[in-house]
């Protein structure tokens, strides 16, 4: 069985994270990942301008753009792509009101393996497909409602 690589855009500015992140999607026995990286808010909008992610990996601490800006700023130009914040224990709270926003989840640095970060990303993208079925079926199901109410 061939395992289509989950396209990740990893937006995060200190190096010394992004190769933790690397090392733990490379040791991942069930899943395959491609990573696309970028230190700031403005490059990683452009990446996904012309190109197709799977998953967005959003530090909230950038040089360019800071908290809940940063994830607003993504969030509002592509709704559709799952969204996991990592932050630092100093803003945990800001993570917390991340998902009240829209995001899928946060990890805090430093307090997740790389079993966790796999199993994070798996299931925000199965959860932003129910999602998205659920938004389908409600636009559905209401213009039924209408039909049925005019009748």
């Amino acid at each position: 069985m061939i395992i289509e690589p989950i396209e990740v855009l990893l937006i995060e500015d200190n190096l010394g994270d992004y190769e933790i992140i690397v090392r733990m999607l490379d040791t991942s026995e069930n899943a395959k990942f491609e990573l696309s990286h970028t230190q700031q808010l403005g490059s990683g909008l452009k990446l996904l301008e012309s190109n197709e992610f799977d998953i967005i990996l959003l530090d909230l601490g950038l040089p360019d753009c800071e908290g809940l800006k940063s994830f607003k700023s993504i969030f509002k130009e592509y709704p559709t792509i799952p969204i996991i914040i990592l932050t630092g224990l100093a803003n945990e709270e800001t993570g917390t009101k991340s998902i009240k926003y829209g995001a899928q989840d946060y990890l805090v640095k430093g307090e997740f393996n790389g079993k966790l970060l796999v199993r994070a990303i798996q299931y925000a993208i199965e959860r932003k497909k129910l999602e998205g079925l659920f938004v389908y079926w409600s636009k559905q199901n209401s213009n039924k409602k209408i039909i049925k109410n005019n009748k």
